[in-house]
């Protein structure tokens, strides 16, 4: 999906940039690039049930943290 643009006859060089500028947004190879740009990796079934389970574990240590901790005063 290259975008070519050649130089016509009489054509400035500022006129030449905009026109490869314009055809470059209407192809739409920026926001293809863009989405790519961030894209993440799918977590597997194993790993998102890792971390479920890791979670579940956290929330009860931290509950009978609480349990065990002093009154405040």
């Amino acid at each position: 999906m290259p975008v070519q643009v050649t130089k016509k006859q009489k054509e400035t060089s500022q006129n030449l940039v905009h026109r490869f500028t314009k055809t470059v947004r209407q192809s739409g190879v920026l926001l293809e690039i863009r989405k790519n740009r961030f894209f993440q990796k799918a977590k597997s079934d194993l790993a998102n049930k890792r971390s479920a389970l890791r979670r579940v574990k956290v929330k009860a240590e931290k509950i009978q943290a609480d349990k065990l901790a002093k009154p405040k005063a």
